[in-house]
């Protein structure tokens, strides 16, 4: 089984060189080999190897100046640099010039093994945090925005905080917009996975190729257009967590590459021949019955039931409107900060026009809407006229409607009342019309009148 990470090792004793590989080789490394310093600057270029063991005495171009060049045209490639002519200048030099470490000739190779270990370990880290710092402000905001007042989504918060401590597949299903990649940011958030990274691929926006480079990565020449190596995102996601968007896109072909990597966690860059395995929390979401999609024959059986493993559906919004205030006011808090503005509190008129919109766009487009309406105030205070033209029809018409509807139902109730009245009056009178029309207070024709109406 290989490991992910790329080692350049350059070398102009060819015994040294290629010695050193089969080593590397033999630890599961990917390892390429280079002659001379020119030939290496050349690879890092096309490849950007992960480490780089460059010898420092050689032709033309030492050591030092390759770690210089490699520093420019890579930063993040850490640099081991090798010499048969050990002395305590060249080490600090070396280790001022940014090289990881400094060994001498002969290689000890256990102590080789343990500085290639170290020196891509502290790399792995560096990039993790580099993602965990990108996602942080965002993050932090999705995660404590998942807080609901809604009964049913309390029970999926529960549930998602139940799950997150296991290593199991979560499905998370749900209309678009109701925030299902929220709650796999939840999901990992509360997650012992929380220090790796949350690696997130919107399957539906991807052709089959694409998809596949994406997800398992490729080798330089796989297809047209794939000018150099690529790390997929299993690899970017390993010891963290996956997640897969919209999964109930993914092309047939691909189901049955994703069941068996997600049986094995073993897979293949596309192009290559090496396997490579990663250790990923996978959480997959869909705006699709994936049940219904089985019997339809467009998901396959097996698959659906090696992602079903925990089960989470997200109301939609118009099913937890207790939500939309506290939502409303954390959007209002978040759009203000981000674009230096100072928003009054919301007024109770737009609640209730928000509270009586359907939101089809759920979550997603309470969202957009704040944010627009947060940008196009003219001051500090937001009215009824910053909400957009069409939920402000929306609510015109709900309120006709309801108008009419509330004069039809007491029409109604007013007759029922009215026919009550007159048959009670009726019978108090002992059937004498001209008696009941005077008890009631109207002419004896109005009552033959609503005697025939009401069919009395």
């Amino acid at each position: 089984m290989s490991n992910w990470e790329s080692i350049l090792i350059v070398d102009d004793e060819k015994n040294s060189r290629e010695g050193l590989g089969k080593f590397l080789e033999a630890q599961g490394y990917d390892v390429s080999l280079a002659q001379d310093a020119k030939t290496a600057l050349e690879l890092v270029k096309k490849e950007t190897p992960d480490l780089i063991l460059s010898d420092i005495r050689m032709p033309e171009m030492d050591g030092i100046t390759l770690l210089h060049h490699t520093k420019r045209l890579s930063p993040k490639t850490s640099v081991i640099l090798l010499t048969a002519y050990g002395s305590v200048e060249n080490a600090v030099e070396a280790m001022k010039a940014g090289a990881f470490h400094y060994l001498t000739k002969p290689v000890n190779v256990d102590e080789l093994e343990f500085i290639v270990r170290k020196a891509l370990s502290n790399q792995n880290l560096e990039r993790e945090n580099l993602e965990l710092r990108k996602e942080l402000l965002q993050e932090k905001f999705e995660t404590d925005s998942m807080v609901s007042l809604s009964p049913k989504m309390k029970q999926v918060l529960d549930l998602a905080k139940q799950v997150a401590q296991s290593n199991s597949t979560v499905l998370l299903q749900g209309e678009t917009g109701t925030g299902k990649e929220l709650l796999a940011h939840f999901i990992h958030h509360h997650s012992n996975r929380r220090d790796q990274a949350f690696v997130a691929v919107h399957c539906a926006a991807l052709t089959e190729t694409l998809l596949a480079s994406e997800l398992f990565g490729h080798e330089k020449g796989a297809f047209t257009g794939a000018t150099e190596r690529k790390i997929g995102r299993f690899e970017r996601a390993h010891r963290g967590t996956l997640f897969l968007d919209e999964i109930g896109e993914i092309p047939e072909s691909m189901q049955t590459k994703l069941l068996r990597v997600l049986q094995d966690g073993v897979f293949e860059r596309v192009g290559g021949t090496k396997p490579f395995k990663a250790d990923v929390r996978l959480i997959a979401a869909t705006n699709k019955n994936l049940a219904d999609e089985v019997k339809k024959g467009r998901f396959r059986e097996d698959l659906f039931y090696r992602i079903n493993v925990i089960l989470l559906e997200l109301p939609p919004l118009r099913e937890r409107k207790e939500d939309i205030r506290p939502l409303v006011d954390d959007y209002v808090q978040f759009f203000s900060r981000s674009n230096n503005k100072k928003i009054d509190p919301i007024t109770k008129d737009i609640y209730e026009i928000f509270e009586k919109y359907s939101w089809p766009g759920n979550v997603r487009e309470l969202r957009n809407i704040i944010e627009r309406m947060v940008v196009l105030a003219q001051n500090s205070s937001l009215t009824v006229e910053n909400i957009p033209d069409d939920i402000r029809h929306f609510h015109r018409q709900l309120r006709v409607d309801e108008s009419k509807k509330f004069e039809t139902d007491n029409q109604g109730n007013l007759q029922s009342m009215e026919k009550e009245l007159i048959h009670k009056k009726l019978a108090d009178a002992g059937g004498n019309k001209s008696k009941a029309a005077e008890i009631l207070g109207i002419s004896r024709r109005t009552l033959y009148r609503k005697i025939k109406e009401y069919q009395l």
